[in-house]
């Protein structure tokens, strides 16, 4: 009985037309056939399975089709940040916590966008710290393999002698202590994606047998002759600059290009000012959350510090920030209650506007100006409806799903204006 190949038209487009001819085939087979063996009713069900698959990813693709023809980068040029922010949303782009208004951010999220629907290798690269594997999991989300398994791998964390077996998996007695069979990682994210992190910490020898699976899509276990072929997409990333280690000759250019037919970086949090508020009232609600306690209130002198502060360990250091305050501090946090190593000096008010060329930018006196002019708004027309959202809202004719987004940014909380009967 012959049967279709499904991998016969990989190189051309895929089409609505081209899956139910496939459709029509395997019904065909099915109408005609006089007898089914065994092996023959396996291929079909392989047969439809691959099916489902196309058509999830045409799906997928025909979505993010629309969204690129409506604009997501060249098409929109005059769109404002916070419309592209929105815009985003709008499309249900799917991103677990939040973001602001960075434009280089939104490039790397529509970039990212774009990428997600397809197979194409991406390298995310930036600072420790700036929400890598983050990315890693917007893409994962966001395409057409979302159902299905996203791996992570620390490439750093891996011993040079584990490294084969870890990436590959091993055959029982293949070495000292291998009782059984074993799968590698790239074997439980088939038909997933694998997320290889700190890429640029993988030992020359590794990387050799990371290319060879990128070029073949196929794997050895260790201790085994055997071939077994795995579909996984892969998302790198680093904290390292790529180029510099090829000249210093500790990573492969071959493999570098392999790796970055989409190439996503991520600016630091101290070029993303605007989401600190943001992220500070989302790491409260999550700190409160998993502490089993009320979001820790912050006195005007911390969140002041907090708006200013640098961040070297960007978003990770701000989300433990948060964390350690909801936890060492009662109903509201001070400077007293920051890591010892970060706290202002006691000889100078962390409160007082900065001096004149002190490091702030004119734009950045503004916005700070803005904001804290929005927040004593925001406070209080609170007081004065008694922590009711809903009449705020409409005294101010606003939409009221905008004012929730307003106070979770000034990390206000109504129950805390609510008058006491």
């Amino acid at each position: 009985m012959k049967l279709f190949n499904p991998g016969g038209e990989r190189g051309s487009a895929m089409s609505y037309a081209a899956l139910l001819e496939k459709i029509e085939i395997m019904r065909s087979t099915l109408r005609w056939a006089t007898r089914i063996e065994r092996p023959d009713i396996e291929k079909l069900l392989r047969q439809a399975n691959t099916l489902r698959d196309e058509v999830m990813q045409l799906s997928h693709k025909e979505r993010f089709v629309q969204a690129v023809g409506a604009g997501a980068l060249d098409a929109a040029p005059a769109l404002s940040t916070g419309e592209r922010r929105q815009a985003l949303l709008a499309r249900s782009f799917v991103f677990e916590g939040t973001f602001g208004d960075n434009p280089k951010l939104l490039d790397a999220l529509e970039i990212a966008e774009k990428a997600a629907p397809t197979d194409l290798p991406v390298l995310v690269d930036g600072e420790s710290g700036t929400g890598k594997e983050l990315m890693a999991k917007v893409i994962h989300a966001n395409g057409a393999r979302a159902d299905k398994p996203y791996i992570s791998v620390n490439c750093g964390a891996i011993p040079d002698s584990l490294l084969e077996s870890e990436l590959f998996g091993h055959k029982k007695g293949a070495f000292t202590g291998a009782a059984n069979d074993r799968k590698g990682k790239f074997e439980s994210a088939h038909k997933g994606t694998i997320f290889l992190d700190e890429i640029g910490e993988l030992p020359l020898p590794g990387q050799v047998k990371l290319l060879r699976v990128l070029q073949s899509h196929e794997i050895q276990r260790v201790g085994s002759d055997e071939t077994i072929a795995v579909d996984a997409r892969i998302v790198a990333a680093t904290n390292k600059n790529l180029r510099r280690l090829i000249v210093e000759g500790s990573f492969r250019e071959d493999l570098f290009y392999r790796l970055s037919v989409i190439h996503v970086t991520l600016p630091p949090l101290r070029e993303r000012k605007d989401e600190i508020p943001l992220l500070i009232a989302y790491y409260g609600d999550e700190a409160a959350e998993a502490l089993k306690r009320r979001p820790v209130a912050l006195t005007p002198r911390l969140r002041s510090f907090l708006l200013r502060y640098a961040y070297p360990g960007n978003i990770r250091e701000l989300r433990n920030i948060l964390y350690r305050l909801s936890c060492l501090a009662g109903d509201t946090a001070d400077l007293a209650h920051l890591p010892e190593d970060i706290r202002p000096s006691t000889t100078r008010s962390p409160a007082a506007p900065a001096a004149p060329g002190a490091g702030v930018s004119l734009a950045d006196a503004k916005r700070a100006a803005s904001d804290e002019a929005e927040r004593d708004c925001l406070e209080r027309g609170l007081q004065e409806v008694g922590g009711t959202v809903a009449e705020l809202a409409r005294r101010w004719d606003m939409n009221r799903s905008h004012l929730q987004i307003l106070l979770k940014k000034h990390g206000l909380h109504s129950k805390d204006f609510r008058k006491e009967h």
